[in-house]
């Protein structure tokens, strides 16, 4: 080993161990224990608990955490072709100054706003009310599924639209103005011309915002908090209740396989876009 190679993994060798004992030694250990059962050898039973009683669960976080995904890469699509196609400066100025706010607001406590903008006589709609839009006696609350599909793609929406939007700001004007000049409406440059150049940030956002939504706790426990729920909640009460680490780390190593397909999904469609 040369000598600058021996001081570059001394630079490194910090971060490393750090990453080693609190992010690779408990995920060993807690794959170990999803396989383990009372001390015996391996077995599957943790797993046949988890799907016994959360396939539900398993299905659910699923369905919300694509939706939410859609519609955070919906909205922030939106957002970035307005900023990158908008004429309009003061519009631009204003867009960028509003989409970034809850960059800085933790889940936690997104779902705690979500608590009180959501419900059934909350400030949504109490404002919509008052605009003589609803009506008092047939208002419902959000505070369910869609509720969480609300909150994740509010909280998630400014991160993804930093990066589409950068991906969309290093583009050629060239393409974008010869389109325009060719009588193409902005939504028709913005969807057959810019979208199909920026897939692959499209796509690393879409890989990250699955796997850091399907991560979350506060927000189904506090937005959501009836049946059924995501399996974060369902690993967070096997431990509390009943102190059944085997089955709560089932549905962990479940969650991580999750998170790979969606990582998979995207890699696999990488390499394609390479080997073209």
């Amino acid at each position: 080993m040369s000598r600058s190679s021996a001081f570059a993994l001394l630079l490194v060798a910090p971060a490393l161990a750090l990453v080693a004992v609190f992010f690779l030694h408990p995920l060993v250990l807690s794959v170990m224990s999803a396989f383990m059962a009372n001390g015996q050898g391996p077995t599957l039973a943790n797993f046949s608990r988890a799907f016994e009683l959360y396939s539900g669960d398993i299905i659910f976080t699923i369905f919300v955490v694509t939706s939410a995904t859609i519609l955070t890469l919906v909205v922030a699509i939106a957002i970035a072709g307005a900023l990158t196609l908008s004429a309009s400066a003061s519009f631009i100025a204003a867009l960028r100054f509003l989409y970034r706010w809850p960059l800085f607001v933790p889940f936690i406590v997104a779902a705690q706003c979500m608590r009180t903008f959501l419900a059934r006589n909350g400030l949504m709609n109490n404002a919509f009310v008052a605009l003589g839009l609803f009506d008092p006696t047939t208002t419902s609350g959000y505070l369910d599924w869609r509720g969480m599909v609300i909150t994740f793609a509010w909280k998630q929406v400014p991160f993804v639209t930093l990066l589409i939007a950068g991906a969309m700001a290093s583009l050629d004007r060239a393409t974008i103005e010869a389109g325009r000049d060719l009588g193409a409406s902005r939504l028709r440059v913005l969807v057959e011309l810019v979208i199909p150049q920026v897939m692959p940030t499209l796509l690393v956002s879409a890989t990250l915002s699955f796997v850091l939504m399907l991560s979350v706790l506060s927000v189904p426990m506090m937005v959501a908090g009836t049946q059924p729920t995501l399996i974060t909640v369902d690993m967070a009460f096997r431990i509390n209740a009943y102190g059944d680490y085997g089955t709560a780390n089932a549905l962990g190593v479940i969650s991580y396989l999750l998170a790979s397909g969606a990582a998979i999904f995207y890699l696999r469609h990488t390499l394609k876009d390479d080997r073209r």
